[in-house]
């Protein structure tokens, strides 16, 4: 196991001695602690990858380095790093047994196989692999393959870091289920450190302690699961952890108080005494119907099972709210409350006096 530090790091495909390039990673310094269980979330070409490749070496950095437990490892290759990596398609080789597979890593390092059986055996225990073990992998199905995958990933007792890219994609959804589920009970067994890459937020939030979100090459959280959520520090994290999302209103701020359609609004974070254009927050789980309040038109109701998904309107903008099955919807006009203390207000995206900005 090793504390993974990422030390002013930054990374482009281009010269950067051409001027205004574009960077698939912007600076960013970031620690992940030793054995800890980590996620790092973001939409497709946000640079996850790119920064996976990096902490993997197959990428040397443009500008920063690579600490591990405070080694300077960035122009050190991927096995000088000691790590293990788990893709998105399982890597299995077909014409070996199951157990042949996960010992590959251990023999390919030299260890005696007196130390091999029992190291393999406790693995297989853990990943649920020990009624197979001398069965071919060519015929197992697509979970049984990445449980191989997790194997051998864990297999390794001396290994630094554990890397999972994508690792459930080709898996069916109640299998992923499973498997995220497994690979939680791993991680609190083991306690190797682990970083999980992933577009989808459930596999990001209910596999790590602390997840780091990250748009356009760019850090713009890093927290638990109920702070980023709580707490979003930007726009996109509003937006993209949630179902549904975060509602962000267009706002003013005059005399010190916000305002949405020249309505005052009650937020949690201070306005300051900057006047201005910004945008006001509020998740659906934290707006209401109300006697009075912001003046909205119901246009559609959505039943997703234990609750119903609201879409309102008002002046232009959509405003969506949650409702507890059973719980009376009016029709027509209505009025929205919002939640003093989960309603933010934001500049250029950023929570306005927060960490990010």
């Amino acid at each position: 196991m090793a504390r993974i530090t990422l030390e002013d790091l930054a990374h482009t495909y281009f010269d950067p001695a051409e001027g205004d390039v574009e960077w698939a990673v912007r600076r960013l310094d970031l620690e992940w602690a030793d054995g800890g269980a980590f996620a790092l979330l973001g939409p497709s070409g946000c640079g996850k990858t790119t920064l996976l490749n990096i902490m993997s070496g197959l990428l040397r950095p443009t500008r920063g380095r690579i600490l591990f437990d405070d080694r300077d490892v960035t122009g050190l290759s991927p096995e000088a790093r000691n790590i293990a990596q788990v893709f998105q398609f399982p890597v299995v080789y077909d014409t070996m047994s199951v157990y042949d597979n996960i010992a590959f890593p251990l023999r390919n390092r030299g260890m005696a196989e007196a130390e091999i059986a029992p190291r393999v055996a406790e693995i297989a225990e853990l990943t649920e692999l020990t009624p197979m073990l001398r069965q071919r992998a060519a015929g197992l199905t697509a979970d049984g393959k990445q449980k191989i995958s997790l194997a051998r990933g864990l297999v390794r007792p001396d290994v630094n870091l554990v890397m999972f890219d994508e690792p459930l994609t080709v898996i069916d959804p109640h299998l992923k289920w499973v498997l995220r589920s497994k690979l939680r009970e791993l991680h609190q067994r083991v306690r190797t450190t682990m970083i999980y890459v992933t577009h989808d937020q459930t596999e990001a939030l209910t596999f790590a302690d602390q997840v780091v979100v990250m748009n356009a090459g760019e850090v713009v959280q890093i927290g638990t699961p109920v702070e980023l959520f709580e707490q979003p520090q930007h726009t996109f994290v509003g937006h993209f952890i949630g179902s549904p999302g975060m509602n962000v209103l267009p706002a003013k701020i005059e005399n010190g108080t916000a305002l949405f359609g020249g309505q005052p609004v009650e937020v949690a974070n201070p306005v300051a005494a900057a006047e201005g254009v910004v945008e006001l927050g509020i998740r659906p789980e934290f707006v209401r119907f109300a006697p009075t309040g912001i003046p909205a038109t119901v246009t559609n109701v959505a039943d997703a099972g234990r609750y119903r998904i609201i879409d309102t309107e008002s002046r232009g903008h959509s405003i969506k709210l949650l409702v507890d099955e059973g719980e009376p919807i009016p029709s027509g006009a209505v009025n929205l409350g919002f939640a003093p203390g989960q309603t933010r207000l934001y500049r250029d995206g950023w929570l306005i006096g927060g960490a990010g900005r």
